[in-house]
């Protein structure tokens, strides 16, 4: 019998008002409530609870501090391999906690703890909205917004945290708290790109822009044409009358034989350029052109409802065991391509599923005087690999091949890591400028000082 166990046998305030939302290390259920999406992440907290109000959320911030243990809210599970061990941890799921309210008023979606982007995609969408939402339609809102949030939409509209309009969260100590830029602002400022260090949020308010449609889609080559479609690809990332309504993605697949993947391209490899624009097409056709000379052996572009963005990255649309890793680039010169192409194209050591450059500038990469503690993004490219890791032994080569192209591209990193596609352990101070990164401290400090809000790339508290 686990000590926990002991402690919620006897009466207790706290225990009680979470009766039947804990879940304990000797309860058949343990074993699937403790998975992260990520499958091959192996992750034992103390104890799970399964909040579905943010009275559920106080319970148990302060049943945690009252018994010695620390918390660790999660949503939907993404990116929490960095989480590190959680012996001395209780896992806050808050998957239950997933009411939506659009005001189409004044454009704005307030979303609870628990919600995933498709689901705030559509809603927005009825009343002829978009939000700057995740390229997986299953991210949950709350830790891809805490961590900058970069959207297909992205070089238009800049950050998803700098168009967040207030948040609620329950502090370490149990207080229950909606910020915004008049009420306390300095822990406004830390939420909104400084990660989930500072509190339990239990909702955002979230801005929305009045966009219904997109021209989008794929050009597919044979991965064999890697060389000259990421070489052309690049040449049109560095136009300079390129427009921040057309973002553009270059990636190699290397699809598995498995019934869940399209017949047509089941078990085949490609190199395929992702275009998402928010304007008038011909102009995205215009951009495309020299792509399109090359002759793609399939070409998607077409008009789709805001709601299509969400599926056209092709994510997983279920958890799957992984092994991802990002980086951030600086620039991208020619000879960066080819170093690129020479690890990860048809040549690559181990292929890996996915392997992206995500173009980035724009409105991405532009301060505010009223950003967060993520300003904006300080770098011209994302970077962005990931295996299928179903055995220890693919998990390993997957890894190996990743820091292989992570290294591979060194000579052009950008000075800074983005929170969000960093999935294994990362120096914290890489992840923010100097002068963020020392008040993010403070405000940790001064609001958590015993450090008992755990995220899965946290900021110390000292």
């Amino acid at each position: 019998m686990s000590h926990l166990t002991t402690i919620t046998q006897r009466p207790s305030r706290h225990a009680a008002a979470l009766h039947g939302k804990i879940v304990l290390p000797e309860h058949g259920a343990y074993e699937v409530s403790r998975r992260a999406w990520n499958l091959a992440v192996d992750q034992r907290p103390a104890a799970i609870v399964f909040p579905e109000t943010t009275q559920d959320v106080v319970s148990a911030v302060l049943f945690a501090a009252q018994h010695g243990q620390r918390i660790a809210p999660q949503g939907t599970g993404h990116n929490a391999d960095p989480l590190g061990g959680l012996e001395d941890t209780i896992l806050l799921k808050t998957e239950r906690m997933r009411e939506i309210a659009i005001d189409p008023v004044g454009r704005t979606a307030r979303v609870q703890a628990g919600a995933v982007w498709l689901d705030v995609v559509e809603a927005a969408a009825s009343y002829g909205l978009a939000a700057l939402a995740g390229s997986s339609p299953d991210v949950g809102v709350i830790g891809y917004t805490l961590g900058g949030g970069v959207s297909f939409l992205g070089r238009r509209y800049g950050l998803a945290s700098n168009h967040v309009r207030a948040i609620e969260l329950v502090t370490a100590e149990g207080q229950h708290l909606r910020v915004d830029a008049e009420h306390q602002p300095d822990m406004f400022w830390a939420l909104r790109g400084g990660g989930g260090s500072f509190g339990v949020v239990t909702a955002i308010e979230l801005e929305l822009f009045p966009v219904t449609r997109a021209y989008a889609g794929h050009l597919w080559y044979p991965i064999e044409r890697g060389d000259e479609v990421l070489h052309t690809w690049r040449e049109l990332t560095a136009r300079r009358d390129l427009p921040d309504e057309l973002t553009t993605v270059g990636r190699f697949l290397n699809l598995p034989p498995v019934p869940e993947i399209p017949e047509a391209i089941r078990g085949q490899s490609f190199v395929i350029v992702e275009a998402y624009h928010v304007g008038d097409p011909t102009h995205a056709d215009d951009m495309l052109a020299p792509l399109r000379r090359l002759g793609p052996i399939n070409d998607t572009m077409a008009e789709v409802p805001m709601p299509a963005l969400s599926h056209l990255h092709m994510d997983p649309p279920q958890p799957v065991p992984g092994a991802g890793d990002g980086m951030m680039l600086a620039e991208l010169p020619p000879e960066a391509v080819n170093r690129f192409v020479e690890t990860a194209g048809e040549q690559a050591a181990f292929p890996l599923l996915s392997v992206e450059l995500r173009h980035l500038e724009g409105e991405l990469g532009r301060r505010r005087v009223d950003s967060g503690a993520l300003a904006s993004i300080d770098a011209a490219y994302a970077l962005y690999a990931v295996g299928m890791a179903p055995v220890p032994e693919l998990e390993l080569a997957a890894r190996t091949q990743i820091t292989a192209l992570k290294q591979a591209m060194v000579p052009w990193k950008a000075p800074h890591m983005y929170l969000n596609f960093a999935e294994t352990p990362t120096d914290p101070a890489s992840l923010w400028t100097a002068d963020a990164y020392d008040r993010l401290r403070r405000i940790k400090a001064s609001t958590d000082p015993d450090d008992r809000i755990r995220s899965n790339h946290p900021v110390p508290s000292a």
